[in-house]
């Protein structure tokens, strides 16, 4: 059943960690279109999933802080020599199981959430207990028969898919280094807003930070482009043309916000669709900036959902986003030579980014009827107004194409982020990187192999032809919206023709 709301795009602080957590199984189920060889070459184990510099843009970046939180017991800390079906699952480490090992990144205090169990059928859906089994699948191709779920209390542990040690060491490592996303998260956004709102809308907030990013950090994302400002506001323009406001846009092609429990539906039927069942920690949470993040979360590949954003028409290219792009692409990429920062340097690769945030935000769009990049371009937009203007006037300029004024502080408070006084000129400039990408991709989609884009995991389109020769390509994943290629080439095409964009004008650009 579908809930109807106010129709307005939240993007929420996180409050909480998380407010549910599931881990997906299936029975003895086909072999996926996903799972497929693209060659036959001699076997090889998973080395790891998620090497450095792959990361979304909007991550949580928790690794960091699960090592701080559980020091003796963290799985960071223990010896792996290979990737296998699990860890033990204790009430150390066991997401969510623990009230008193629950924390709130902001001290919220909220009393933690039971977790589920979802098997393949709907028959053995059990009720929410304190004891349960978690049963996942190994990390490899070949689908395993799924034992019976069984209590906790009666049986031995069960075990999830655990990262490699070296992964996860270099996840630690990186996080220590620089934690962004969280240095840049204002502590006060709440009552700043109070504050905002009070004063008519023309108050600059004054934003603190726990633990602010170094000054030169900062500079280095501050700096704005308007190489695509034109294409940002006429793709909403035509937006606006066809709907009216954004508001309308968000209703009209994104349909109604789904209850928790459609939303537990339709990512166990996506996840059947790429054979990915008992791979990835799910859980959800109406605390969260962005609509879903792909991360790793106690060395496990866990997807978070915001159900304040999670709509009937949107929610599956969400999950090609952050499954069949981000998890599948870092599948790939721990067969590769490139999959450490070291294997990069030696094969001197370009970043991954924009290539990686493009690929997936065109596959968010992907098979929509309105495939408008209306949030790629807001995004892009307003990230580059907040480096010439103040907080109050950057919304006030929002409204040019946001009436709802919750959605317009949102977006001003992702752009002026790691700003103290927004009364000043300044940005946070990765947001831009969505419409950079999908852009470029556009611009050579016909001279892009995108089956192999996928398969040579966190690299650059520009770096294909080059690593060719030098990939490994066995037990490569290729999502099952790219297997058929001439259907994927027509919406390629037709999100061309939806937004306005000619091959004419991106050779002029790019």
């Amino acid at each position: 059943m579908l809930e109807s709301i106010k129709v307005t795009e939240r993007l929420r602080w996180p409050e909480v960690e998380m407010s549910k957590k599931y881990i997906l199984n299936s029975s003895d189920k086909p072999l996926s279109p996903s799972q497929v060889y693209l060659e036959k070459i001699s076997s090889g184990a998973l080395k790891d999933l998620f090497s450095t510099g792959s990361r979304s843009y909007n991550v949580l970046l928790h690794a960091d802080k699960e090592e701080k939180k559980t020091p003796k017991q963290s799985p960071f800390r223990r010896p792996k020599t290979s990737v296998r079906c699990g860890a033990t699952f204790s009430k150390r480490n066991r997401p969510g199981m623990a009230p008193k090992k629950m924390r709130s990144p902001e001290g919220a205090g909220k009393p933690a959430q039971t977790n589920r169990v979802l098997s393949g059928s709907n028959s053995n859906l059990p009720k929410p207990a304190r004891n349960i089994t978690v049963v996942g699948s190994t990390m490899g191709l070949n689908p395993r028969t799924v034992p019976l779920l069984r209590k906790i209390s009666n049986s031995p542990r069960t075990k999830l898919p655990v990262l490699q040690k070296a992964a996860v060491a270099r996840e630690v490592e990186n996080a220590k280094k620089l934690c962004i996303l969280s240095a840049i998260k204002p502590t006060n956004v709440e009552r700043e807003k109070a504050k905002f709102f009070k004063s008519d809308f023309n108050y600059n907030p004054q934003f603190d930070y726990s633990n602010p990013a170094p000054p030169l950090i900062l500079e280095r994302h501050n700096n704005a482009s308007d190489r695509f400002l034109t294409q940002a506001v006429h793709i909403m323009e035509l937006a606006l043309q066809r709907y009216g406001n954004y508001e309308n846009f968000e209703q009209l092609t994104g349909g109604n916000l789904l209850t928790k429990s459609r939303i537990w539906h339709n990512v166990k039927k996506y996840m059947e669709k790429e054979g990915c069942m008992g791979e990835i920690v799910v859980q959800v949470t109406d605390d969260l900036l962005s609509r879903a993040s792909m991360t790793v979360v106690n060395s496990r590949p866990t997807l978070t959902i915001n159900v304040s954003t999670a709509r009937e028409q949107w929610l599956e290219g969400m999950l090609r986003h952050e499954i069949g792009t981000h998890y599948f692409r870092g599948v790939n990429n721990c067969h590769q030579p490139w999959n450490n920062s070291v294997g990069r340097k030696k094969h001197n690769l370009k970043p991954l980014n924009p290539t990686e945030e493009g690929l997936a935000s065109i596959h968010s769009v992907l098979f929509r009827k309105d495939p408008t990049l209306w949030r790629a371009a807001l995004l892009y937009y307003t990230v580059y107004q907040a480096s010439h203007m103040s907080f109050t006037q950057l919304f006030h300029n929002l409204g040019r194409f946001v009436q709802d004024p919750n959605t317009r502080w949102d977006y001003c408070v992702r752009a002026k982020r790691g700003q103290t006084d927004t009364a000043q000129p300044g940005c946070f400039s990765k947001d831009q990187v969505y419409l950079d990408g999908i852009l470029k991709i556009l611009r050579y989609r016909d001279k892009i192999n995108f089956p192999l884009l996928m398969a040579l995991g966190k690299v650059s389109f520009e770096d294909m032809d080059r690593l060719k020769p030098l990939a490994q390509m066995e037990n490569i994943r290729i999502p099952h919206f790219m297997q058929d290629q001439a259907r994927y080439a027509e919406q390629l095409t037709k999100i061309m023709a939806v937004n306005n964009l000619t091959d004419e004008e991106l050779k002029t650009i790019i």
